[in-house]
């Protein structure tokens, strides 16, 4: 298992294993990337570590879906990161392939004094409700039939939602879309949509600030985020009837029955799966690049650094709540690099494993 390799392994001979033609690899001091914030306390994490060991730099920015996936298209950065996955059509539109890194929740998170964390349970009729305007209390007879034991305070509901292009979005009104046929119907799936009310925070930062200063708050933000903020989530309503926490656990539930071999283009959404323990919002994050590199030592510390994350930082992940890609996903991972990413020669940037 990948867990069991050390942290403290020579990245030398790592990396002269990893690509064909690593020395100019070597040489590549800086990657850059750009896009979610979904994935970045991880991301930052492994960047602090490899950097450690290789002296190579990631310079990501945490910029939302939307800004990355419109930076790797116009190729000012060298990898763009989405939590919206890109179609096939869409990637083949554009050149691109993507690939998913790691795997985690999406939560609602509130500012309630008095409310401890997962006390406060909801439906996904209610949390569709509440994120259309429709109600506004947070002592609404409808919530309080659904928590008999909790003493729910008179106070307007204030909506927080991201203000940037977000895939952290796209996964959240995804999942309203297929629980809400209202939400499907009036507001639909998007990076951005119409919100029906609230106000906006750009990035999971800027929407837990929000919700940490607006009593009465509800927002939505990746599970790293409401830990690291310590803030107070709910407990959902999963497509089996059951309310769950968010947790690695429910997580990994979720994920379960992700079938990424046949999911062309590694396109694969992963809200509202069923399963007993199944956190409903949960979902991938991606990496996209350009099929045809430009320069082919750049792709490679790039891949490079991805191969290690995956090989060396799943305890990383795991203590930050992220769900580890399986070995089975890494490998078909590895093939997709080698069998679709190419230099200016025409000539694989990864080797054959």
């Amino acid at each position: 298992m990948r867990k069991a390799l050390k942290l403290g392994m020579a990245l030398s001979a790592m990396v002269m294993s990893a690509a064909a033609g690593s020395a100019l690899a070597a040489e590549v001091k800086q990657i850059n990337g750009a896009g979610a914030t979904f994935p970045y306390p991880v991301y930052s994490k492994w960047a602090d570590a490899y950097q450690k060991q290789s002296g190579v730099r990631l310079n990501y920015q945490a910029i939302g879906s939307g800004g990355g996936i419109k930076q790797i298209v116009a190729n000012t950065v060298d990898f763009g990161a989405s939590d919206a996955p890109l179609t096939p059509e869409e990637l083949e539109k554009d050149g691109l392939m993507q690939f998913p890194m790691v795997m985690g929740g999406v939560v609602p998170v509130v500012n309630l004094p008095g409310i401890k964390p997962g006390e406060i349970r909801l439906t996904s009729e209610e949390l569709a409700d509440i994120f259309m305007g429709k109600i506004k209390r947070w002592n609404d007879p409808q919530i309080a039939k659904t928590n008999p034991d909790v003493e729910l305070p008179d106070k307007a509901i204030q909506v927080v939602h991201r203000s940037d292009g977000s895939g952290t979005t796209w996964i959240f009104s995804n999942y309203l879309s297929k629980v809400s046929p209202e939400w499907k119907s009036k507001i639909g799936t998007g990076k951005a949509v119409q919100w029906p009310t609230g106000v906006g925070g750009k990035g999971n930062p800027g929407v837990a600030s929000y919700v940490q200063r607006i009593k009465g708050g509800i927002g939505y933000v990746e599970y790293a985020y409401a830990l690291q903020n310590h803030m107070t989530h709910v407990t959902l309503r999963n497509r089996d009837g059951n309310f769950v926490e968010p947790s690695i656990e429910t997580f990994q539930a979720a994920a379960a029955g992700a079938d990424w071999e046949n999911a062309p283009g590694f396109y694969m959404v992963l809200t509202n799966q069923p399963g007993e323990d199944s956190w409903p919002i949960s979902g991938a994050t991606f990496i996209l690049l350009h099929k045809q590199q430009k320069d082919a030592a750049t792709a490679q510390a790039v891949l490079t650094f991805f191969d290690w994350s995956y090989a060396h930082g799943d305890d990383m992940a795991v203590k930050l709540d992220y769900v580890p890609m399986p070995d089975s996903v890494v490998k078909l991972v590895q093939k997709a690099w080698h069998d679709q990413l190419s230099g200016p020669d025409g000539k694989p940037v990864w080797p054959a494993k």
